[in-house]
């Protein structure tokens, strides 16, 4: 079989046209009142239609209300509103009901003193149609559970005693798995909710399937093999057998479903072991493609392949984004993919077709015993990228002490450094915009109906250095087969003893997009480094942000960054509108909803400021809601 970057056209797809509804300003307005799912809805459009704040008054901006966490915890969460209830993670991993006009609390339920991991960036909720039967989903310990968003008591009749075990029905044996997990949450489609999961990043991970369950019992509906079984499209883009051992694939990041037509657009990260793979040669589908499924039964409906046998951990962890725009004088739905090497991949939402070419060029190859990289990647002609894609001796940061800058130094004129794609090497290759910098999850969000995405990313330099040694992992890895050769790498961040990135700033950036004209509108430094700002340095965005940007109807961008401050920019040139300090750095997605007749922004305000130990403080994190004073 010939696998290809191409799409799979049938009537399926052909009957979704049919269906498909015009898409306006207002329509898309009077579809985003409301927060009712992590990313704000299930398109994770990042985007409110509310306009009650906007560029005329967003100064005036004050705080409403404030809600303790009430421990030292980091927290990310996105809160969930339904009909004046916010949902958050507080109280040592508790999920807490607050009124959200107010912040007072209403109910607290703790998953158990033995939480080892849960769901921490958003939660789903469902409802039936007349309302009798409301839930939220999360996961913890590897579990799917449900409780009543009522009460927040468990819901008994959910899968065994209210939750359902991940593990199982993956084709491994249960004991074997680590990490099976996300803590990013699913998507609600109809009676359905579906899931991505977290694998470990080494060695014997497990499986990465996309799986969906029923939203009342708990029972799974439908599986997606990200690594194809024998007989499945695909399956001969990997060794023989390779569904049986090789894991990744997955999606630990966040999904988008297409409503209107039944589409679930799922974006996956690499196979495992992320930074060797000659265990794994070929193709390698589907990792690091876009995939777009029919959200009721999980068939594949077409997929692009981002990434040919990802030996980087180029993960595609954001959001898929659907917006619809003016392209050689059609209107087109769209759905939109950032990376994390600062591309934007645009394709016709329902063909799988690109909007622009996309150009498979040569790559450098590998030097390392048994490795076979791909001799081309993909690269998008339009539109342009949102990063810096190379670091050499040039590009060294200006507040790198002489020490620092040494070491450096000779680390970029010692290794492999040929570009986006140089393979991982035994001497040493860099990496840029490195295998945590470009985008990642919660880093975009659009203007669905006015073409327009803004992408939050950063700049971290890496240096992929393979060994013998094994690279931490979060459980051992398996033994390996006779004659199996395996090698390791740190992800190598390229960060001073002070605790910086060894690039010049800015580190962190906001790029502003017109997706009608596939081309960059703007672009700003996001946000400062509270220690350089005091001697000086300024703009030049911070440090280590996984930072989720909110676009309004009111004209407005809203973010939350690691210096501790919250903001406001105009969407149409970038220029800071608001600004408030709050008590600790901000990670993860605001967000924006109404009640009573009055709009408010709420931020999640409890990551760890600071660049190095001795300049971090401990956390007392916070929900910190803002809205027009009286």
């Amino acid at each position: 079989m010939k696998l290809t970057n191409s799409p799979l056209c049938g009537s399926l797809i052909l009957a979704c046209l049919a269906a498909a509804l015009p898409v306006t300003a207002q329509s898309v307005r009077d579809t985003h009142l409301d927060w009712r799912d992590y990313a704000g809805n299930a398109d994770s459009a990042q985007y409110s239609g509310l306009k009650q704040i906007n560029r005329s008054n967003v100064s005036r901006l004050k705080v409403a209300w404030t809600y303790a966490t009430g421990d030292d915890r980091k927290y990310f969460f996105n809160p969930t509103v339904i009909d004046g209830v916010m949902y958050v993670l507080a109280r040592n991993n508790s999920i807490v009901a607050l009124d959200a006009a107010t912040g007072k609390d209403l109910w607290a339920y703790s998953p158990g003193a033995d939480t080892r991991i849960i769901t921490n960036r958003g939660i789903n909720y469902w409802e039936n149609k007349d309302r009798s039967d409301r839930r939220l989903f999360f996961c913890s310990n590897h579990s799917l559970r449900a409780i009543d968003a009522r009460t927040g008591k468990p819901i008994a009749a959910f899968g065994n005693g209210g939750s359902v075990d991940l593990k199982e029905g993956l084709g491994r044996d249960p004991k074997s798995i680590a990490l099976v997990q996300s803590i990013t949450p699913g998507r609600v489609f109809e009676n359905l909710l579906i899931l991505g999961s977290a694998t470990n990043q080494g060695y014997g991970s497990a499986p990465g399937d996309i799986r969906a369950f029923d939203v009342r019992t708990g029972q799974r509906v439908w599986s997606f093999h990200t690594v194809p079984r024998p007989g499945e499209y695909g399956y001969e883009s990997w060794p023989r057998d390779a569904w049986q051992k090789v894991g990744g694939a997955n999606v630990w990041g966040e999904m988008t479903l297409d409503e209107q037509r039944g589409i679930l657009y799922a974006p996956t990260a690499s196979a495992k072991y992320n930074f060797y793979g000659a265990d794994r040669l070929g193709a390698g589908l589907f990792a690091d493609c876009l995939l777009a499924l029919d959200a009721r039964t999980g068939k594949r409906l077409w997929h692009y392949q981002m990434v040919h046998h990802d030996i980087w951990d180029y993960d595609d962890a954001t959001a898929p984004k659907l917006l619809t725009v003016r392209h050689e004088g059609k209107s087109v739905d769209v759905v939109a993919q950032v990376t994390k090497q600062g591309f934007v991949f645009v394709f016709n939402r329902v063909t799988g077709e690109p909007l622009w070419p996309i150009e498979e060029r040569p790559v450098p190859a590998s030097d390392v015993p048994g490795e076979k990289t791909s001799p081309t990647q993909p690269f998008p002609v339009k539109p342009p990228p949102f990063s810096r894609q190379n670091f050499t001796v040039d590009d060294l940061s200006p507040y790198l002490s002489a020490e620092d800058r040494a070491q450096f130094r000779d680390a970029i004129l010692s290794a492999r450094n040929e570009g986006l794609f140089t393979p991982p090497s035994r001497r040493g290759t860099i990496q840029m915009p490195g295998n945590n910098g470009g985008a990642n999850w919660g880093g975009a969000a659009v203007d669905p109906a006015a073409g327009a995405l803004f992408v939050v990313s950063k700049d971290l330099p890496c240096l992929l250095k393979l060994g013998t040694e094994p690279a931490s992992q979060p459980a051992p890895p398996p033994p390996a087969a006779d004659g199996e050769v395996r090698l390791y790498s740190a992800f190598g961040f390229m960060v001073s003893s002070e605790g910086l990135a060894a690039i010049g700033p800015p580190w962190t950036s906001l790029t502003a997009y017109d997706l009608n004209a596939g081309a960059i509108k703007w672009q700003i430094p996001l946000g400062d480094v509270p220690e350089l700002a005091v001697r000086g340095g300024k703009n030049t965005g911070t440090q280590y942000p996984k930072v989720g940007p909110v676009v309004t109807a009111g004209g407005l961008i809203f973010t939350g960054t690691r210096d501790r401050k919250v903001r406001a920019f105009d969407v149409d040139n970038g220029r800071l509108l608001w600004e408030a300090e709050v008590e600790n750095a901000i990670e993860g997605i605001p967000a924006v909803y109404e009640v009573g007749g009055k709009q408010y922004i709420v931020f999640c305000v409890a990551a760890q400021a600071g660049l190095t130990p001795a300049t971090q403080s401990k956390i007392r994190g916070s929900y910190v809601a803002f809205a027009l004073p009286e």
